[in-house]
């Protein structure tokens, strides 16, 4: 039986309560961004998923002195259940390397991306995977029809989950309380969407029962899409993907503050890319222990394991007939175990509140490949970390103080072919990264603070372990570096949240996170041309690279109106990187989001519209390094409505590029954006 037909069958029976929380119940939990449980996948608890009746707006952490956002379901539902880059290039200081035929996702944080540069986790669990060729250092595979929320951190991160130069993205997948109401002990979730101009059909059904203290999810997703086409109404080819994925999860309480749980994704998606149809299949697997006792703020321990096990395989080429089109049967492996512990502990120091969270984390990779041309065969890669974070609390006065020793190691061959031979990597190297922020609340609706920090990224396998000779008889060819070193980053970050209540009239609140940041990395990593030997590396390049922005996120919402902004300018300096070796990274100078919309007849109906405008891109010439040239930017305009026409039961219509607007998304490595296109909804609990 079909996803299509089960679906059809379990709608007659529709019943329970709305499903998309608030976006300020997402923010406050995302606020909690220090809490031991927060690694765990089903221990953040970000309140029921709600179909109707709230804005979909991203998370404004106004609480947080940082640059942080969260972009909840009712978000991602709206606007990203296709792909996750539309939320995420609609939110401040963040990007995505976008491929139209790629159904992964690659993020870009304050410009800098790929190769580790922004951690990725798929509820904790790091997502690793790299590979070599004219694009993203890798992406991310998650199915968004299972996601609660994005994590997205900006700047350096001390706590679990950092190790990134720029900043981390935590992907937080549907537990046990996202599918049951509040007194249900068991419902069930389930949603359909079919789409216009080749977008196609999708579902997803979820189930969940608790018994006593124990509790357990179940759901499975498909999604069918084929080719669509852009605003000048051509086909884009290999656009489309046959995806199914499924997730379980458990969860045991114990009493005195005991809980075990536990988790698995499965996702394979078949699709064409990089000149290939292809197939990735992506397990990840979670256990987790909780301990935290009643009235004892010494102790709020968390315990994690995890696996993560991706592999990408190369079917059949595109194009049969290309010279490019002898890797067939090119399979990547990349498997991932890991774990972390933490601390939480509360307290008084005199007249100052202590908080403050300690632990460690590991996470190792191993690289397999067969066919695998320029692409490491084998390799090891293997991260560790300790951390203290330490806020200080005395009055309206806020001092966070962090620590985070990062250390890696390297071990695996590189064949650069010919006379060149193999090469062998073996290196480690670690770093005292700290991170010192002041914050005060001036008033009881302006808290400015200042930040200082400091973080590493490491080189990767496939950064030290790249070599051989481009595919089809071209002459480029390619060396391994083992003495690559780590790059290193100092900055700066000046910021403030703003939080207003009953501003203009009785009952409406604005929410604003206004920010400035300066970052200045040593050693960047790029490729070029070795002129002793006329081959490409990559290469620790020599100064000083500065990266400074300003970031605005602000929402005003009087409960039948509201109107979000999420606003960035960037004034990159960082070197580009070669295309061929990765993918060209730099932002465009302004990026700006404006989503606005009205709730009526009892916030059963809602209405809305979003603005997206960039203000450029880039394009490089044939140079190496490349020189990179402005071309023109765009706008983008989409419309949404939803209707709850009985409680439980939702109906809604989206049209994305409005104007079918021809265009070709900034940071893209293959396609014109897709012309207009409408989306169909359907939404219950029962």
């Amino acid at each position: 039986m079909t996803l299509t037909v089960l679906l059809g069958g379990t709608m007659l029976a529709a019943a329970g309560m709305p499903d998309s929380a608030p976006a300020q119940d997402i923010a406050a939990a995302g606020e909690e961004r220090g809490e031991a449980g927060e690694r765990e996948n089903t221990e953040t608890r970000l309140g029921q998923i709600v179909v109707s009746g709230e804005a979909p707006q991203r998370g404004i952490a106004v609480n947080v002195p940082a640059g942080e956002s969260v972009i909840g379901q009712d978000t991602i539902r709206t606007f990203g259940n296709d792909k996750l880059d539309s939320v995420l290039r609609s939110t401040p200081g963040t990007f995505t390397r976008e491929n139209a035929q790629q159904p992964g996702v690659a993020v870009n944080i304050r410009g800098f991306e790929g190769s580790g540069r922004v951690t990725s986790t798929v509820d904790g669990v790091r997502q690793n995977f790299r590979f070599t060729g004219h694009e993203a250092s890798g992406f991310t595979y998650v199915d968004p029809a299972f996601l609660r929320a994005v994590e997205v951190r900006r700047g350096a991160v001390s706590a679990a989950g950092g190790g990134g130069l720029a900043g981390s993205v935590g992907y937080r997948t549907i537990g046990v309380d996202d599918v049951l109401s509040e007194g249900q002990d068991r419902g069930m979730i389930a949603r359909m969407q079919w789409g216009s101009n080749g977008a196609g059909p999708s579902e997803m059904i979820a189930g969940a029962f608790r018994s006593g203290g124990a509790g357990f999810v179940i759901g499975l997703s498909g999604r069918s899409s084929d080719d669509y086409r852009n605003g000048n109404g051509q086909r884009e080819t290999s656009t489309g993907q046959e995806l199914r994925s499924g997730l379980f999860k458990g969860e045991f309480e114990f009493g005195n503050g005991h809980r075990l749980s536990f988790g698995g994704l499965i996702y394979r998606n078949e699709f064409g890319a990089n000149s290939y149809n292809q197939r990735v299949d992506n397990r990840t697997f979670t256990a987790g222990y909780r301990y935290d006792p009643a009235d004892n703020g010494a102790v709020d321990l968390s315990a994690n394991l995890y696996y993560n096990d991706l592999s990408m395989e190369y079917l059949s080429p595109i194009d049969p007939g290309s010279p490019f089109a002898s890797a067939v049967g090119r399979r990547i492996r990349d498997r991932g175990i890991g774990f972390d512990v933490s601390n939480v502990s509360t307290g008084m120091l005199g007249a100052v509140d202590v908080r403050s969270e300690n632990g460690i984390e590991y996470f190792r990779d191993k690289v397999t490949a067969e066919n695998s041309g320029v692409n490491p065969a084998a390799g090891r890669a293997a991260t560790r970390a300790i951390f203290t974070e330490n806020t200080f609390t005395y009055g309206r006065l806020d001092v966070i103080a962090a620590l985070r020793y990062d250390h890696y190691s390297l071990d695996g061959a590189a064949d650069a072919g010919g006379a060149f031979g193999a090469y062998r990597v073996d290196q480690s190297k670690g770093r005292l990264n700290p991170r010192l922020t002041v914050a005060w609340q001036a008033t009881d609706w302006l808290q400015p603070y200042i930040t200082w920090s400091q973080s590493m990224r490491a080189p990767t396998i496939q950064e030290t372990m790249t070599g051989g000779d481009h595919p089809g008889g071209t002459s480029a060819a390619f060396l391994p570096n083992p003495e690559l070193r780590p790059e290193r980053q100092k900055g700066w970050e000046l910021g403030a949240n703003i939080q207003r209540d009953n501003l203009f009239m009785a009952g409406d609140s604005l929410s604003a996170k206004i920010g400035f940041f300066s970052m200045d990395v040593t050693d960047y990593v790029a490729a070029r041309v070795n002129p002793d030997f006329g081959r490409m590396q990559y290469v620790n390049l020599p100064g000083t690279s500065r990266q400074q922005g300003i970031e605005i996120g602000a929402g005003y919402d009087t409960g039948s109106f509201y109107m979000d902004l999420a606003y960035t300018h960037t004034d990159s300096k960082l070197p580009p990187q070669q295309p061929g070796l990765g993918a060209l990274n730099d932002l465009p100078d302004d990026i700006a989001t404006l989503p606005a919309g009205t709730r009526l007849m009892d916030r059963r109906l809602h209405l809305g519209g979003r603005i997206h405008y960039v203000s450029n891109d880039v394009a490089a010439s044939g140079d190496m390094p490349p020189v990179l040239e402005r071309t023109s930017g765009y706008t983008l305009v989409d419309a949404f409505a939803s209707f709850e026409f009985r409680k439980n039961a939702e109906i809604g219509l989206r049209i994305t590029n409005l104007f079918d607007r021809a265009y070709t998304p900034a940071l893209s490595t293959f396609g014109s954006g897709q012309g207009r296109t409408a989306y169909l909804t359907a939404n219950f609990r029962f």
